[in-house]
């Protein structure tokens, strides 16, 4: 948190917008930083167009705009790139545009003849927007950074997430990553813990769907964490935790940065085996999620933090080793 004086000091250099993607997310990250959010009108035309006005002076200023491309997906990402739009045409000395969800992301290559790299096409709207750099949390496919041509702040919420599942106290547990690729994210979360790893083999037969073919690794006994880095419709936390139970695990919990809970998967959750599903606050969570057993943990202290080291041209370094 930074004290009222240096907020003051700061004040009409350093600025913080928002789209209505995740307001409250957005609110947070500003008393973080011990500002008022910057005033916009973000809305609706009659004809289904976006409207936005920035209604305060931001010439010159060091402009953050907090704005997930979380569903709706779409309207969320035009949002977005009006808001920078708006602010570069108002003269903003530097935008951020702060990305705590990135979507699209999972269509970051081509898996048949004739797909596009959606991924690719978003990262070049925000550039050709205006946006100086992003700042985004726990890419899908790390390689995305690549796909911008400016400067690309990666921040992780491992920590955030072995912290509150080191607090549970769990004996002697077991990480599993639910598919190859999230192997490298799962042992360092292991190492956080100090846990053991396995690891589960799956296959998609079609999209959003799911099916577990084999594991590596021993978990009878003890308490299984499902590490990944979304959960979208829930198919593979589901269908991995009565796996991990098959095969003589005590619970299971799962831990994710980012709840898309497409579709029914909420429902999904609630009706699962799952202890408890760890999630943060990067995608604003459904109320409808109350009785789903979901914990939320706050990330705008640590996007606070990386802003303001940004706006001083600080190092971020220590926010990525810790």
């Amino acid at each position: 948190m930074v004290t009222r004086d240096q907020a003051m000091r700061m004040e009409g250099r350093l600025q913080v917008f928002s789209g209505n993607a995740n307001l409250a997310l957005a609110t947070d990250i500003a008393a973080c930083l011990n500002l008022n959010l910057g005033r916009a009108l973000v809305s609706t035309f009659k004809n289904g167009e976006t409207r936005i006005k920035i209604e305060e002076n931001v010439r010159g200023s060091d402009v953050f705009i907090v704005q997930p491309t979380c569903t709706p997906v779409n309207d969320n990402l035009m949002q977005l790139l009006i808001l920078i739009d708006a602010v570069k045409r108002a003269s903003a000395a530097r935008i951020t545009a702060v990305i705590p969800y990135y979507g699209y992301a999972k269509q970051e290559k081509k898996t048949t003849g004739r797909e596009p790299i959606s991924a690719k096409l978003v990262a070049n709207l925000i550039r050709t927007a205006g946006a100086h750099r992003v700042l985004t949390m726990d890419l899908h496919a790390p390689a995305i950074e690549g796909f911008f041509d400016i400067p690309v702040d990666h921040l992780q919420a491992g920590q955030l997430l072995s912290d509150y599942v080191r607090s549970l106290n769990l004996k002697d547990p077991v990480v599993i990553s639910p598919d190859a690729g999230g192997v490298g994210r799962a042992n360092i979360f292991r190492e956080r813990i100090g846990a053991s790893l396995a690891i589960i083999a799956k296959q998609r037969p079609r999209p959003d769907a799911v099916e577990m073919l084999e594991m590596v690794g021993d978990v009878k006994g003890r308490p299984a964490v499902i590490v990944d880095d979304m959960i979208s419709t829930g198919g593979t936390l589901v269908e991995a935790a009565r796996s991990l139970l098959q095969r003589g695990a005590t619970q299971v919990y799962a831990c994710a940065t980012h709840g898309i809970f497409a579709g029914d998967g909420i429902s999904a959750l609630r009706d699962s085996e799952l202890v408890e599903t760890i999630i943060t606050d990067t995608i604003p969570l459904d109320p409808s999620a109350a009785n789903a057993r979901i914990k939320s943990i706050s990330v705008a202290p640590l996007f606070a933090e990386a802003i303001l080291r940004i706006h001083k041209d600080l190092s971020l370094s220590a926010l990525f080793h810790n």
